[in-house]
């Protein structure tokens, strides 16, 4: 069993990325800059975007961290979202999701110009990466695709099932896993919470990729030998003996499906730190972009 180490992975990103910054610095030319739009307190989410922001820091871009109180309109938010599309100064942004209530996450989506969504999550985006075009992936599929490559995991002609639908992961893994060239050219079934016998279908897959946020879903009588497993589950499990009171757990029985896998993620340490490396990946391109249109 070989451990697909997203900690490693990213820390190589990120020196690579930083590589690339230093040369811009040396030329002169304006450094990436990524904003992020937080609104309420969510402690997950302040955690996450925390890390993105000094993430930046650490390959040289500039970043912006806008908080916004958790009682804002949508009015006022589509209103901040339209300044930093006009701002020229921000070569992309993200706004950290689950928003509250009162706010049409859908509509937030789409108010974001597609030339600075390093999300990719706008519906022009997702429409590009269906269609092989060249734009911006999610960050997280887009982290499982580089763990793929820099692994060389093979995927053409395999069977790969993706547990869960979700338009951020299991959609777009979906799409992508299927797609020519590689990683890709792989059989792709879509499973989801209304597949009946779910069992059946994962012990035929050489490739799993779960993100269903279930802790330890996936049990090592699930899978057969030699798969390869991607978990990108992260559920906070209450733990009485750890400092913090919690702790991460992914959708995968860990213990016991890395006894039977080739290739398995660690949660923490895995598909996690690859989001973050992507996005500044997804920031770096948004600024070559922007260089090349002026």
């Amino acid at each position: 069993m070989q451990l697909l180490d997203g900690k490693k992975t990213s820390d190589d990103i990120k020196n690579e990325i930083a590589e690339v910054v230093s040369k811009m610095k040396a030329k002169g030319e304006k450094v990436p800059h990524l904003a992020a739009v937080i609104v309420g307190n969510d402690g997950a989410s302040l955690t996450y975007v925390g890390s993105k922001v000094k993430a930046c820091e650490r390959v040289g871009f500039e970043s912006t961290l806008i908080k916004l109180p958790s009682t804002i309109s949508e009015i006022e938010l589509l209103k901040k979202i339209e300044e930093l599309n006009q701002d020229d100064n921000i070569d992309g942004f993200i706004v950290q999701l689950p928003l509250p209530k009162q706010i049409d996450d859908q509509k937030v989506i789409m108010a974001i110009d597609p030339s600075k969504d390093v999300d990719g999550f706008h519906p022009e985006n997702f429409g590009k990466m269906a269609l092989d075009m060249s734009t911006f992936i999610p960050a997280t599929p887009f982290g499982i695709l580089e763990l793929l490559e820099r692994y060389n995991v093979q995927t053409e002609g395999k069977h790969t099932v993706v547990i869960g639908r979700s338009h951020i992961v299991g959609r777009p893994m979906s799409i992508l896993m299927g797609r020519k060239g590689f990683p890709g050219n792989s059989t792709v079934t879509l499973t989801h919470s209304h597949t009946k016998n779910i069992s059946q279908i994962t012990t035929q897959a050489d490739i799993i990729i779960t993100a269903l946020g279930v802790p330890n879903y996936l049990k090592a009588e699930m899978i057969k030998d030699d798969a390869v497993v991607i978990d990108v589950g992260i559920t906070r499990v209450p733990d009485e003996t750890t400092e913090k009171g919690y702790r991460i757990t992914g959708d995968v029985d860990f213990e016991n499906v890395s006894k039977k896998a080739s290739f398995i993620t660690p949660v923490p340490g895995g598909v996690g730190p690859m989001t973050i490396a992507m996005l500044l990946k997804n920031t770096l391109l948004a600024r070559e972009q922007r260089r090349l249109r002026k």
